[in-house]
This record gives C-alpha cells, sequence and structure tokens, in this order.
C-alpha cells in the first residue's frame, strides 16, 4: 500500500486529532470519506447541480443530502390546512425527487370538540385549535409520468417544460 504524507499545520492539528478519534483512531479512513464527499459534490456542481438539504419527517425530522437542479415549487398557504408545498428536482442519477411538507392541519373546535363553524372564524366563544405536527416526505420517481399524480397539474406542467429545457453545461457557448 503507498504512503503518502500529509503536512499540517499547527493551526489545525487539534482539527485532525479530533477527526482521527471520531473515526476509530484511523485517520486515512476519515481522510478518504471526506475526499470523497469533496469529489462527488464538486463534480456535481461542475456539472450545474446543487447539493439539496432537506428535512423529512415529523416535526424537525431528519436531513437529506443530495446533488439535484430544482425543476419547480409549488405552495397552497391556505389556513386550515397550515400550508402545504412541493418541490421537484432532478437528480444527478436522471430521476426525480419530490419533497412534499405537510403544515400542522388546524381545526377550531367548542368546547364539545365539535366544529366550531362561524363562531370560530371570528374567535368567539370558547374555542381551541387543534393541530398535528408538520411533516415532509421525499420520494424518489423515474419518470415524469409517475409523479403526474403525486403534484398539483400547474407543477406537473412547470416541471415538464423545465426538464425539457437544455442545461448549460449541454449547450455550445
Amino acid at each position: 500500500m503507498p504512503n503518502k504524507t500529509i503536512y499540517v499545520s499547527d493551526g489545525d492539528l487539534v482539527l485532525y486529532q479530533r477527526a482521527q478519534e471520531l473515526a476509530g483512531g484511523n485517520l486515512s479512513a476519515a481522510i478518504a470519506g471526506a475526499l470523497r464527499r469533496f469529489v462527488d459534490v464538486e463534480e456535481g456542481r461542475r456539472e450545474g447541480f446543487d447539493e439539496v438539504i432537506l428535512r423529512v419527517g415529523t416535526g424537525s425530522g431528519r436531513k437529506v443530502r443530495f446533488m439535484g437542479i430544482l425543476l419547480g415549487e409549488w405552495a397552497d398557504s391556505s389556513w386550515t390546512s397550515g400550508g402545504e408545498s412541493w418541490r421537484v428536482y432532478r437528480t444527478r442519477g436522471g430521476k426525480y425527487a419530490l419533497h412534499h411538507e405537510h403544515g400542522p392541519e388546524y381545526r377550531s373546535v367548542d368546547a364539545a370538540g365539535k366544529p366550531a363553524g362561524w363562531r370560530g372564524h371570528l374567535g368567539i366563544g370558547n374555542i381551541s385549535y387543534g393541530s398535528a405536527p408538520r411533516s415532509a416526505t421525499l420520494d424518489v420517481y423515474t419518470t415524469l409520468d409517475e409523479l403526474a399524480d403525486k403534484v398539483p397539474p400547474g407543477l406537473h406542467e412547470m416541471v415538464i417544460r423545465a426538464a425539457a429545457e437544455p442545461r448549460v453545461e449541454d449547450l455550445d457557448l
């Protein structure tokens, strides 16, 4: 196995020591992992993709990262649904990633738990507002046809147009 020597400045020594601790003593594995990620992100950027970081799950969820190009975004900001949004990305692998956020659902109820009706809209009486936590999903589709019934029609049309446009790196400028 070839040896490679890495010179570390005094200011970075603490960082390298911490990386070695986190890697279980194998600094070479930590450096290789970091370089692998760096190369993947930089190659994606040179191909015109952005690093996308999204939250998926209930509440604050967990972070999901991938390289993609945003093709379209759509939002429903109705008060009763708490708002919904859809974002469609083309991934480096040529698939379509759909990020769908569901806002908390609010509903006004009276003391008996029945819908409050017009009183709830005016804030009259003993009214409470129930809600479910915010959640988000990320689904990946191979074709735009698979995506069609998962998004609002206007967004699907927008994505079809954006997907058909040539990428900058494909143009002979």
